[in-house]
């Protein structure tokens, strides 16, 4: 079976993410078309953690694909939900107006 492209994979128009569901001791990747993004970030981090306590908690460097995409690789860690935002060098958040994302892991 041919792989998707990734433009077919995003979620909300703003994120993708592959494989869904995420897999526990695997590698996914998080792409971000967002607002920062729009606006012009110089730099954009993910901020992701595990179940409803953001458990293990970290910003990920995202790495620009073209003019408003931007993409990160990470090994899921965890074995619960992956719940994650983006952030940019001037400290702008888009968490999804308050809801943020969060994407099950198997």
């Amino acid at each position: 079976m041919p792989r998707k492209a990734m433009r077919d994979l995003f979620i909300d128009r703003r994120v993708a993410v592959d494989p869904i569901p995420l897999a526990s001791k695997k590698k996914g990747t998080i792409m971000y078309k967002g607002l920062l993004s729009m606006c012009g970030a110089d730099a954009v981090y993910l901020y992701s953690g595990y179940g409803d306590n953001w458990e293990n908690a970290r910003f990920t460097p995202m790495t620009k694909v073209d003019d408003v995409t931007w993409s990160a690789d990470v090994t899921v860690e965890g074995d619960k939900t992956f719940n994650f935002c983006f952030k940019d060098g001037a400290d702008h958040w888009d968490n999804n107006s308050g809801l943020n994302w969060g994407v099950e892991i198997v």
